[in-house]
């Protein structure tokens, strides 16, 4: 897909109509999974074929991640939000759910910003950056704790080798971009329905500042995940699942917690 001169991938299966500018879509909004900092679309494979069970549903590779081209300068967060939101509108998908890991609910806040009318709902999970990281030492080291203590050898094998094809150069392009992305203030001004969620042992997304991005908006919710680290949707991806799906289902978007 591409959208302002920058190229990334979307990826679909099954059920979920092909995307395209004639596309037929569903009356249904389509779930539009969104990957963090230096990863891809493989560890939200497993959250995918769960909602893709019941609704159309598409991952995307962002410019500059994955092996896709990297873009010739710095982008900002809002940068891709108008990428992701000008690629889905191109390829016939005009309805969705946003779903957002990590840096990826940055990117999830901004394109709905940006297609306010498009987006219907938002889910971050285990959205950055904690009040408690905001420096590059301390979002490392809650990083290299998550990874230690908490994810399986799968989750840390796609994410580390994720980071190995985006490369360091780009990675640490986007990192400054990242920590500097005010969250709260950029969530305020978002008005449909958002979910907050995180794995109960979630080293990088405390449990303070995921209810208190819960309570920045009107019709916000917080679920937290049992037995799960910062990469829930892997670990754990038929829970994540229940809980985005009872979400998208609830006329106020509330989620049991």
């Amino acid at each position: 897909m591409e959208a302002n001169g920058l190229r990334g991938r979307i990826l679909w299966a099954g059920r979920t109509p092909a995307p395209g500018p004639d596309a037929a879509g569903s009356a249904a909004p389509a779930y539009i999974l969104i990957h963090g900092i230096g990863v891809s679309h493989r560890y939200l494979r497993r959250l995918h074929h769960e909602l893709a069970a019941v609704a159309p549903t598409y991952s995307l590779d962002l410019p500059g991640f994955a092996g896709t081209p990297k873009p010739g300068r710095q982008l900002s967060v809002a940068d891709y939000g108008a990428f992701i939101a000008q690629a889905l509108k191109a390829n016939g998908i005009r309805s969705y759910i946003l779903v957002g890991h990590s840096m990826g609910a940055q990117f999830a806040i901004e394109t709905a910003l940006y297609a306010p009318g498009q987006a219907q709902r938002l889910v971050l999970m285990g959205p950055v950056v904690d009040a408690r990281h905001r420096s590059i030492r301390r979002q490392g080291l809650a990083l290299f704790l998550d990874a230690l203590l908490r994810e399986s050898a799968s989750s840390n094998w796609l994410v580390f080798s994720d980071y190995f094809r985006c490369g360091p150069r780009w990675y640490f392009t986007m990192l400054p971009v990242m920590l500097a992305y005010p969250t709260e203030s950029r969530l305020a001004g978002i008005n449909v329905p958002v979910l907050v969620l995180r794995g109960n042992h979630d080293q990088v997304a405390g449990a303070d500042w995921s209810l208190r991005l819960s309570q920045v908006v009107p019709q916000g919710s917080f679920v937290e995940i049992a037995r799960a680290g910062h990469v829930a949707q892997h670990l754990r991806p038929r829970e994540v699942a229940a809980a985005i799906r009872s979400f998208a289902g609830s006329p106020d978007g509330a989620a049991a917690g």
